[in-house]
């Protein structure tokens, strides 16, 4: 938080991370330890948290390169690359970021591996229109594809912009992350990918303390 300067315009990314340093932001202003500060959302989520505590928003259109974004994630590479999305904002967090001349992204020792998809599904965010079409096609590529359904119902999740997630989990890893992100983004439907790569992030990992 200490990256945050008066007067910044910023990226706030999603989930519980995230959400931490937007109540930050929102203490420090309320405090008077900061001021002049925007933020642009990546999520409805967010969006409400930052209004709940007080940070002023903005948009890309009246701030279309932000100072910092600040943001967590599933998986990094000791190469900073990242697998983002299982909070279903990897959209808006990928344009966000981006956009953003420095992305923070904070996360804990959990979260590093020496190769990305070890742990986590790979989220594919595809258009509702012929969701299905992709299973085999994610097959095809070496993965375990499912629909995200919301926790305890049959409904497909839906992202804040109506689409759907396909969660893709390669058995070991993933070997080429650039060449599947590459086959991903080219096939009708697909929106995008979980997938962060060559973004050069500031890595900030929490240690517990001894």
């Amino acid at each position: 938080m200490d990256l945050v300067r008066s007067g910044m315009a910023l990226g706030l990314g999603s989930g519980a991370t995230a959400g931490a340093a937007v109540r930050e932001i929102g203490r420090r202003l309320a405090e008077g330890r900061l001021s002049d500060i925007s933020g642009v959302p990546t999520s409805n989520a967010t969006r409400d948290l930052a209004l709940e505590v007080g940070v002023p928003l903005t948009d890309l259109s009246a701030n279309s390169r932000l100072d910092i974004a600040i943001d967590g994630a599933d998986e990094v590479s000791p190469a900073g690359d990242l697998i983002k999305g299982y909070g279903g904002a990897l959209l808006r967090e990928k344009i966000v970021a981006l956009n953003s001349r420095r992305l923070v992204i904070v996360v804990d020792q959990t979260k590093l591996v020496a190769r990305l998809g070890e742990r986590s599904a790979v989220p594919v965010e595809v258009v509702p229109f012929g969701w299905s079409t992709h299973l085999d096609f994610l097959r095809a590529l070496g993965a375990t594809p499912a629909l995200r359904s919301r926790h305890g119902e049959a409904a497909p999740y839906e992202t804040d912009d109506g689409h759907y997630i396909i969660d893709a989990r390669f058995a070991g890893g993933i070997a080429d992350p650039r060449s599947l992100a590459e086959a991903l983004v080219g096939r009708a439907g697909i929106v995008e990918t979980g997938l962060f790569l060559g973004m050069a992030p500031e890595i900030v990992v929490g240690r517990g303390r001894s």
